[in-house]
């Protein structure tokens, strides 16, 4: 199994930058595709981006294309979040999960979770 620990969350202003990170313990991260999820307050966990396990390719939702990036440093068995021109919607508990084989975009389909970072954005 590989256990998972976000880092990186905090309290930003509209329009800042944020870089979450997943480390990654007991298995190599380069064996599972990866996805960031998150969840607000009375709302469900939804998909934010994901990056595939043999090739870097990645895939992020509508809500955010264009302003965020994952990529992977298998030296540090980690991998990242970059956000950019952060909003209040992007207020919320940020998860990464992992699973073997494709990537999905529906949290049903990971089975390692890490215990999430916060990340409050103000106006």
């Amino acid at each position: 199994q590989v256990q998972l620990v976000e880092s990186g969350g905090g309290l930003v202003q509209v329009g800042d930058s944020l870089r979450l990170s997943c480390a990654a313990s007991g298995r190599p991260l380069s064996s599972y595709a990866v996805a960031w999820f998150r969840q607000a307050p009375g709302k469900e966990r939804e998909f934010v981006a994901s990056i595939a396990s043999a090739r870097t390719m990645t895939y992020s939702a509508d809500s955010v294309k264009g302003r965020v990036t994952m990529s992977r440093d298998n030296a540090k068995n980690t991998v990242y979040l970059q956000m950019n021109s952060l909003e209040p919607e992007d207020t919320a508990v940020y998860y990464c999960a992992a699973r073997l084989t494709y990537a999905r975009t529906y949290a049903a389909a990971y089975d390692y979770w890490g215990q999430g970072t916060q990340v409050t954005v103000s106006s």
